[in-house]
């Protein structure tokens, strides 16, 4: 059976961001319904940050999926040898790391990995990523990386925009209803610690770290912009992760 098409959008979390909480990243790994899948990071967003690529390494052990990481910025791939694109349609998820949306487009667009990436969810590897690795994803983003916030084109492998890091950063929810209100596609904003997971288009669930995480539906009805709050699952709580069969 083949694989469906998913992405996991964190608005903040994961392993860079809620030290000693596992609750998102294994739950990323667990849609993959593979006992120890294969992992690739790109943490293209922050340059290829050390201290970021080794956190990843200690966060996700060879005892539990079998991790890699790509680097863009380097000499060093990574320890990927040979056919990039081969490495990342043989992995069972694609983690991408937070930083500058805009250099991580870039980057990925200089070196085709926009295509490849495209490739790799169309059959079947699941896509993840907090902040630019969320914004990434949708065919809008904002981002407010460097100065104020702005709207930004994206992969566009989901049809609709995306707002990251929405109740904890000041002036997050006013520039994003501002930007809808503009004539920026509706879609779906995320607190830290909540996570939008995605099969094919269309939103499969929010699934949340923490109790308070937060999501919203976002779109503009007539002249008014409407933000509508989701439903979030709490992944401390005692029932098992409804995660979407291979």
């Amino acid at each position: 059976m083949s694989r469906p098409r998913q992405i996991v959008a964190f608005g903040g979390g994961g392993f860079s961001m809620e030290a000693g909480n596992r609750l998102l990243d294994d739950y990323v790994l667990e849609i993959t319904g593979v006992e120890r899948p294969k992992v690739c990071f790109l943490p293209s967003a922050s340059g290829d940050a050390d201290h970021y690529i080794v956190r990843f390494y200690r966060h996700f052990p060879a005892s539990r999926c079998e991790p890699t990481h790509v680097s863009l910025f380097r000499r060093d791939t990574g320890g990927v040898d040979g056919d990039m694109r081969a490495h990342l349609l043989a992995q069972d998820l694609i983690y991408v790391g937070g930083g500058s949306v805009i250099s991580l487009l870039g980057v990925w667009r200089a070196h085709g990995l926009d295509m490849v990436l495209r490739e790799g969810w169309e059959n079947g590897v699941a896509l993840c990523g907090l902040s630019a690795g969320s914004l990434c994803w949708f065919a809008e983003g904002l981002t407010a990386f460097h100065a104020g916030s702005r709207p930004i084109a994206g992969l566009g492998l989901l049809p609709c925009s995306n707002a990251v890091h929405y109740d904890q950063e000041k002036g997050r929810r006013e520039a994003y209803h501002e930007a809808i209100a503009a004539g920026m596609p509706g879609g779906f904003a995320a607190s830290d610690g909540a996570a939008l997971h995605f099969v094919g288009e269309g939103l499969h669930r929010a699934v949340g770290s923490r109790q308070d995480a937060r999501a919203y539906r976002v779109e503009k009805i007539g002249r008014q912009v409407v933000e509508v709050p989701l439903e979030v699952d709490y992944l401390g709580a005692a029932a098992p992760a409804d995660v979407v069969a291979a």
